[in-house]
């Protein structure tokens, strides 16, 4: 392989990006901002996925996947049947943007590289240290931003 060639896409070693959320969080996210929006102190009030979806314009069998594994792990309740959908399980304010990440990604992990493994050797990263302050400013954010804390803000699906 000549020097300005770049190696075969196989043999490129995957990169962590820096900011790692799928289009399933981003939508559980915003879906998960829209019940709390719409949610009643006195009488909790089920949204069903085609209200959701139609809200937010997504796809109604990705929302329903993404609404379960919500419910299956504690954030939201599920109800079968006619009138049947979704509501929170908690308050807006005890769930974090963290937790409905870790919930769909997995835990969020801090990265010093933008390698999965550094491949340099170099004992200080040549991007100083961007890569970690930048993570752990967005893993800050997603920690202490709750459902509450942007509910009945502008509504950004619409």
């Amino acid at each position: 392989m000549a020097e300005d060639e770049l190696p075969p896409k196989e043999d490129v070693k995957e990169m962590p990006n820096v900011l790692r959320m799928s289009e399933a969080t981003t939508l559980g996210i915003h879906a998960m901002v829209y019940l709390a929006n719409h949610r009643s102190d006195d009488k909790p009030k089920t949204h069903s996925v085609h209200e959701i979806a139609s809200h937010l314009n997504a796809s109604e069998a990705h929302l329903a996947k993404v609404l379960q594994r919500l419910a299956h792990v504690g954030h939201l309740r599920s109800m079968r049947g006619p009138k049947g959908g979704f509501t929170l399980a908690k308050k807006p304010n005890q769930i974090t943007f963290l937790d409905v990440y870790e919930a769909l990604e997995g835990p969020f992990e801090i990265n010093r590289c933008l390698f999965s493994a550094p491949i340099c050797g170099r004992a200080d990263c040549i991007m100083g240290g961007l890569i970690e302050k930048v993570e752990t400013e967005v893993r800050t954010y997603l920690e202490q931003t709750t459902l509450a804390t942007v509910a009945k803000g502008e509504d950004c699906a619409k």
